[in-house]
């Protein structure tokens, strides 16, 4: 019987076993996850689960019965892999021997090298990560967060809603200007400081400083001189692809794992594919260049793609060559707004206000030489289908000399 390892008990894992069951692939699959639990949502983790309370059987996937075979060995993270050999070592010194591997290891979150006390600096991406955090945030609690993406941006507002006071720490010049821009990110940060929270952009965190009792934070010193008080310090300054277990096999690791549109790992001749967070494939929708892409939807996306992929390989047959053209999308929830895009709004070169302003309901659209590649809805997202039915629309690029 054939053997398949997935590495990460995330999405990307599930839906990529999901859809090597669905095509056709009948062999045994093991799951490998560093965390104790079963796959689940995380979205929650930094709003609703935080702020009522995290209930792990609440955020877990539904799992297909076709799924009801696959052994889940959780609680080990996977520490190295031979690729040539077809096996891969865990935590525990066990081993795994597989015929296709699915790599599914993810991110983690990004840590400074900030000087300071350790107790009362936390990072959010885990289920014992919103336990831990959730009990800190308390009504009058000082909490510092140093990023202003959408964790961070999210934890604010959760934060808010529970009565603590809140100072978001970024370089950025405004929140979320990565995908936003800087006119919504403006937008978004003047509806921020409505609810209370107050803004430090442009500078960061220089070091972290204790009280003089034991080693718990009291404060934090911005590089601009400014001093905080600090009863919790929220690290959400970006992520870390888990990829260190792959080295030695001559991959490209530079940004997560190479894939091609098929999510096939490039520069192996191994059955391995790659998905998630922890993937940088070509859509060729926004031209031939390998990204990753962090959004919600694309470990769904690409974990069908690797699964079809592996299953086809492990079969004898040839994978499909079709472009992988999957519409990127995201949305979040801070207060009572919400934010929704598709496509990618951070290839844009310009950006056009459709609807609205920034400072009430309103959609962006975002463009570059291509035409549109990106839109934005701040509480218009019933409005986003015919932007998202043109950017579907648009002409698949596989070649950096198309149109040459």
């Amino acid at each position: 019987m054939t053997r398949v390892v997935v590495v990460g008990a995330g999405l990307a894992g599930l839906r990529t076993a999901e859809a090597l069951r669905a095509n056709g692939y009948s062999g045994s699959i093991t799951v490998v996850g560093d965390e104790e639990y079963l796959p689940y949502n995380r979205p929650p983790l930094s709003k609703e689960a935080l702020l009522t309370g995290v209930d792990p059987e609440k955020l877990e996937f539904r799992r297909r019965d076709a799924l009801a075979d696959v052994e889940w060995v959780l609680g080990q993270a996977v520490r190295e892999a031979d690729l040539a050999a077809g096996r891969v070592r865990l935590a525990d010194g066990s081993t795994r021997e597989f015929d296709g591997l699915v790599i599914a290891s993810g991110i983690r979150p990004r840590l400074l090298p900030i000087p300071g006390p350790r107790e009362g600096r936390v990072v959010l991406r885990t289920i014992d990560d919103a336990r831990a955090l959730r009990p800190l945030i308390r009504p009058g609690a000082q909490v510092i967060i140093l990023g202003a993406g959408f964790i961070g941006c999210e934890v604010a507002a959760t934060a808010r809603k529970l009565g603590a006071n809140v100072h978001v720490v970024a370089i950025d010049p405004e929140p979320m200007v990565r995908p936003l821009g800087v006119e919504l990110g403006a937008g978004m940060r003047r509806r921020h400081e409505a609810h209370g929270v107050h803004f430090h952009l442009g500078i960061g965190i220089d070091a972290c400083h204790g009280h003089s009792t034991d080693e718990r934070l009291a404060s934090v010193s911005l590089s601009n001189g400014t001093e905080l008080p600090a009863d919790l310090l929220v690290e959400a300054v970006g992520s870390v692809t888990n990829v260190e277990w792959l080295t030695g096999n001559g991959l490209d690791l530079s940004d997560g794992v190479h894939v091609d549109s098929g999510m096939r790992v490039v520069g192996t001749d191994a059955f391995v594919v790659a998905a998630g967070d922890v993937a940088r494939y070509p859509n060729a929708l926004f031209g031939p260049v390998a990204r990753r892409i962090e959004h919600w939807n694309m470990p769904t996306e690409t974990g069908r793609r690797a699964g079809a992929t592996l299953a086809a390989l492990l079969a004898g047959e040839e994978p499909t060559k079709e472009p992988f053209t999957a519409m990127p999308s995201f949305w979040s929830d801070q207060y009572e707004h919400t934010i929704q895009s598709f496509g990618m709004p951070g290839l844009a070169t310009d950006i056009v206000m459709a609807a609205g302003t920034p400072d009430e309901p309103c959609i962006a659209e975002y463009r570059d030489d291509s035409g549109l590649v990106g839109v934005v809805g701040i509480d218009r997202t019933s409005e986003l289908a015919p932007y998202r039915k043109e950017l579907m629309a648009r002409r698949p690029v596989t070649s950096e000399h198309a149109g040459q």
